[in-house]
């Protein structure tokens, strides 16, 4: 089995010709990112992944884009998944990522909401799984097992960063229930969490080394599943980014750490570790 790594284009601010540049100069397998917003820039787009040989993974989401608006019914988020599965045909991605539903409802209302976007997946012959992001139905792995519970077949893309603020750290006692949710990982986001946020500030650094460790230890739990699942290649895509996630000087506000030092750097040490689990 191959580990296939993705980059980001979340908080990439340069032209789509310079982030496929980026992305062949740097070593990633294709690139993860949402749909460019004109006709124009989606032909240019799929022509340069085509022509560079680079695979796209498409990312979407529902009523908002990382936070839903709450006081949408179902039916908005359902609706917006289907406008962006028709955006997508030109680019021919090998999976979807889905931002999607809220962490205000219920299970039985989240459940529902996955069961019909699967279906619109089915229909447009997409491979989609659900992102676990803070602010949306999968928000903490205690619900999320509850929705698996009911949907046996739900795809995950497994950002376990989101899990570590909002549970302000996992314990070892707790990791039971990363491991019931690895039959349902499809693709990763390799970003590493701490106790309280999302996004440590540098993974290079020992201060940090504790948390790195720990999610390595999870997604090497993933990339066994795949390996014994038959997968042919698994899939990553390092993930630190801006939007507030980002580490600045408190006074000048000036970035330290540019996210995409960080996340080639993520591409390496993934790489390195998957080597050494020899994982076939």
């Amino acid at each position: 089995m191959e580990l296939k790594v993705f980059m980001t284009l979340w908080g990439y601010t340069g032209s789509i010709q310079e982030a496929v540049q980026h992305a062949i100069d740097s070593g990633y397998d294709g690139i993860e990112g949402p749909v460019p917003g004109s006709s124009e820039a989606v032909n240019l787009f799929g022509e340069l992944l085509e022509s560079h040989s680079l695979a796209y993974i498409a990312e979407i989401a529902t009523a908002g884009m990382f936070v839903p608006d709450r006081t949408l019914p179902v039916d908005d988020h359902l609706a917006d998944i289907k406008h962006n599965l028709e955006r997508l045909k030109p680019l021919n991605p090998v999976q979807v990522t889905c931002l999607g539903g809220c962490d205000a409802w219920d299970v039985e209302k989240s459940a529902g909401f996955f069961k019909n976007a699967m279906g619109l997946a089915d229909r447009f012959q997409r491979n989609i799984s659900f992102e676990t992001h803070r602010g949306r139905s999968l928000f903490n792995p205690w619900v999320t097992r509850d929705i698996c519970n009911r949907i046996p077949d739900l795809r995950l893309t497994c950002d376990f960063s989101h899990w570590y603020v909002v549970c302000e750290g996992i314990q070892p006692y707790d990791e039971s229930i990363i491991r019931e949710l690895v039959p349902h990982a499809q693709h990763i986001h390799g970003r590493v969490g701490y106790d309280q946020g999302p996004q440590v500030p540098d993974p290079r650094t020992e201060i940090y080394l504790k948390f790195l460790q720990q999610h390595l230890n999870w997604w090497r739990w993933i990339w066994e599943h795949h390996a014994l699942a038959g997968f042919e290649s698994t899939t990553m895509t390092p993930e630190f980014g801006t939007d507030g996630y980002d580490y600045r000087d408190p006074v000048s506000g000036e970035c330290l750490v540019e996210p995409t030092i960080l996340n080639d750097w993520m591409n390496y040490k993934l790489r390195n570790e998957y080597r050494i689990a020899n994982i076939t």
